[in-house]
């Protein structure tokens, strides 16, 4: 992983936040009406039309209560449609809702143009406005009202899908593949496999970790810059672990001081719940535990967990094909012990194969999505898929399955070529 590579992994996760979007929108705001007194001498002469400010503060008295009545309310929306997810889906959704830009934009629209419109109305009664700058803050409040009409309307198609299950399935699956695709591109994201077979230098140094929660980010390209020459570190921790402050998380080769285990530490992203961006297991995780709560007795509903079983079952096989990026930037220095395709298998279905071993369509559906993952030109996938198909005809059988349907689900083949396969 190169500098310019976190970077963007950082900016991405800053892009994502409500909280910048909002303050960006409200400066801009603040620019908008300060620029006025400055832009109305340039326009002396020039335009015909004259405009009192007894024509423009009526429009921004409106705008500014109807905007905060308007972001109000759709801050209570937002709310409540996140909380529906919840309940319906997992509790994990919320943190992705929170990354919807869509809802980012209409909020920080409707903000912003508040803080617009009251800032003129302030700025106006203490006589920052001369009487000439009337037609500037015309002309921005007319731009304000398109694109708060523009936001409205996006607004409210958004409505229409906010918070329902499809919408939390398509969102929990958008986040899951972009963590696979960046896992398949760029396997431990440059680092070289960490095995039990992987023999360690004699002398070492413990890497501890620096505070308590999940590992979220690992930046390569700072542990190379912090490691001494010759000096190779093995990671014993992958993204989406919980560690304690303290906690040996790898060794460093050789004798190291102080300031290179702090930079190393600093290298590494603890926060206070898992993410998305390197912890593809997380995202797999989420599809599963929607498909779990609708199989539980309160709701029931068979249709949503088979749904969410085809979309894991085509993330993890896109997954499998994906070849590695020849041109991806290398740690070489770095040994990591990142979860491979046997462990995005148990976290898709394991949890289903358990739970869902007493209805017979999801247990078809299960063995079905086994079946085609064990044909997989990942060997390690197809081993995975078939030892976990295994485990699920066990869990049918102990559920008490009649005979006739653990009929059916043992004449789904698994780990049997198929014609693709051969043919590619």
């Amino acid at each position: 992983m190169t500098r310019l590579t976190w970077l963007k992994l950082v900016l991405l996760r800053y892009y994502r936040d409500m909280g910048l979007r909002v303050l960006l929108y409200a400066l801009l705001s603040l620019v908008a009406t300060l620029i006025s007194p400055l832009v109305s001498p340039l326009l002396q002469g020039r335009v015909a039309m004259q405009i009192d400010f007894a024509s423009v503060t009526p429009v921004l008295t409106i705008l500014a209560s109807s905007m905060l009545a308007v972001s109000t309310f759709s801050l209570n929306i937002m709310v409540s449609a996140h909380r529906g997810a919840a309940d319906v889906a997992t509790p994990r959704m919320h943190r992705i809702l929170l990354e919807d830009t869509t809802t980012q934009s209409v909020l920080a629209a409707f903000i912003g143009a508040f803080v617009y419109s009251l800032g003129s109305i302030v700025l106006y009664r203490l006589g920052f406005y001369p009487e000439d700058a009337a037609l500037v803050v015309m002309a921005i409040t007319t731009v304000v009202v398109i694109l708060v009409v523009i936001s409205l309307l996006r607004w409210i198609e958004h409505l229409t899908t906010m918070g329902s299950l499809r919408d939390s399935l398509a969102s929990a699956e958008t986040r899951a593949r972009e963590a696979l695709k960046a896992q398949a591109e760029n396997p431990r994201f440059g680092a070289s496999p960490l095995s039990p077979d992987t023999v360690l230098p004699l002398s070492t140094t413990p890497l501890r970790a620096p505070v308590s929660g999940y590992l979220q980010l690992i930046d390569m390209a700072a542990i190379e810059d912090c490691l001494p020459d010759h000096a190779v570190l093995y990671l014993d921790v992958a993204p989406g672990a919980h560690l304690l402050e303290g906690e040996v998380i790898g060794q460093v080769s050789g004798q190291v001081d102080d300031d290179t285990l702090s930079g190393l530490g600093r290298a590494l992203t603890f926060g206070d719940c898992r993410t998305h961006e390197q912890d593809a297991a997380f995202g797999l995780t989420v599809l599963s535990e929607i498909a779990e709560k609708a199989l539980s007795p309160g709701i029931n509903d068979g249709g949503t967990a088979i749904e969410a079983l085809l979309i894991l079952k085509a993330l993890l096989w896109e997954f499998g094909r994906t070849d590695p990026n020849p041109d991806a930037p290398k740690a070489p220095r770095v040994f990591a012990a990142f979860p491979g395709p046997a462990r995005f298998i148990e976290a898709a279905f394991a949890p289903t194969a358990r739970d869902g071993a007493g209805s017979i369509e999801t247990a078809l559906t299960l063995r079905q999505c086994l079946a085609s993952l064990s044909r997989s030109h990942d060997t390690e996938m197809s081993a995975a898929a078939q030892a976990l198909a295994a485990n699920a005809l066990c869990y049918a059988e102990e559920a008490g399955m009649p005979p006739r349907d653990l009929d059916r689900l043992r004449a789904i083949a698994v780990g049997a070529p198929s014609a693709q396969a051969a043919a590619v």
